[in-house]
């Protein structure tokens, strides 16, 4: 997403420089050229030492090595920003506006808040809200949020959080887009459909990390419900609560599907196989994590099923741009009989495909995010 943004703020007229580290996120032996020009676009990539990014002592190194390397940056002579973005990638990343501003006063910041922490740490139980280390993340986060001119959210729900810092900054929000961006609604896989849901006439799918952000509630239930009519949940899943989903779904014994992840080169496939592509969220996360999963299925043409809060910014898009359905526990029953319904209907489903793909490439495509991101700059020069 960030090479999206930089290439394609370059498209429309900027000068921009990327910065990241020079080794490979999940295989660390893989390292790349520390300086290239590619579409436009001059690459300044920061060494650093081979830690695990997999445990957590490595995970924390590596954030604290980048954010001093970004940091150190304003010594640069090579680069003149006026502009510095940046991400949620490592953690605690937006404290980079400490050095810069006393270096560099008239650099402006902007910062695309992708995961909100330490509220997303807290909703994972990884730390106890009101605590000594979360009270000091909130306090550090709270004053580099307060020296950006433009805060870019992912969703309402992320906006309303932020709102609670008091920054004076400008704010955005600017969902991403989907890696695959397809012309139309993409037909569905035969083989992909077969090894998925036999022959089931109804494919519910979820496609992607299941981790510790991610529910299964309801869906058991409603597996159980839409067997009687034809209908069929299958999962493409990993990550670290795969296993639990696995073996809930298995205690419970309805009939459901488990497949490995796809690699990327069959990922629009294996997503195409499925009528309705389900999308989960835990309550307690709203509003920290807004999950990517929903674009990538308008970007295909296929509506969401939703687990998740009504209060959410995925639900309430679900309702306006009427992509999909978001699951109530008490009314599981009429879920199915609704989802039964819909999928008798071939013109139904096709008119869905197409109003979903439309909804994206109208509220969430990649240029027009790009040209909201462009706007939004331009605005503060």
């Amino acid at each position: 997403l960030f090479t999206d943004l930089c290439t394609g703020l370059a498209e429309r007229g900027w000068r921009v420089f990327g910065s990241a580290c020079n080794r490979g996120c999940r295989d660390e032996d893989k390292t790349y050229p520390r300086r290239i020009r590619w579409k436009g676009v001059e690459f300044l990539r920061i060494w650093r030492p081979r830690f695990r990014q997999a445990s957590g002592l490595g995970r924390l190194a590596n954030a604290a090595w980048m954010i001093v390397a970004w940091s150190l940056m304003a010594f640069d002579p090579r680069i003149h920003p006026d502009f510095v973005i940046m991400g949620t990638d490592p953690i605690l990343s937006p404290v980079v506006t400490f050095a810069w501003r006393i270096l560099r006063p008239r650099v402006r910041f902007a910062h695309w808040c992708h995961d909100l922490y330490p509220q997303a740490a807290i909703a994972a139980g990884l730390v106890r809200d009101g605590t000594y280390a979360v009270r000091a993340m909130q306090w550090l986060l709270g004053a580099a949020y307060r020296r950006q001119a433009l805060i870019v959210d992912i969703g309402s729900c992320m906006r309303r959080r932020l709102e609670a810092y008091d920054t004076g900054a400008c704010a955005e929000t600017i969902p991403p887009w989907a890696l695959a961006e397809l012309q139309e609604p993409a037909p569905i896989d035969p083989t992909e459909r077969q090894l998925l849901f036999g022959d089931a006439r109804l494919g519910l799918l979820y496609s992607g990390v299941f981790g510790r952000a991610h529910s299964w509630a309801g869906l058991p239930e409603l597996a159980r419900a839409l067997a009687d009519s034809g209908g069929r949940i299958a999962f493409s899943v990993g990550g670290n609560a795969a296993e639990d989903l696995r073996k809930s779904m298995q205690e419970s014994g309805v009939p459901v599907t488990f497949s490995p992840m796809v690699p990327g080169n069959r990922l629009v496939a294996r997503l195409s196989a499925g009528d309705v592509q389900i999308v989960s969220l835990r309550e307690n996360w709203t509003g920290t994590v807004v999950p990517s999963k929903f674009f990538g299925a308008l970007a295909i043409g296929r509506p969401v099923l939703f687990l998740g809060s009504p209060d959410s910014a995925i639900a309430k898009w679900i309702t306006e741009l009427r992509v999909g359905w978001v699951l109530n526990p008490e009314r599981i029953e009429q879920l199915a009989r609704e989802l039964t319904e819909w999928s008798e209907s071939s013109d139904a489903k096709l008119q869905m495909f197409r109003q979903c793909h439309e909804a994206y490439q109208r509220e969430f495509s990649r240029s027009r995010a790009l040209d909201r991101w462009d706007r939004a700059l331009r605005s503060l020069e």
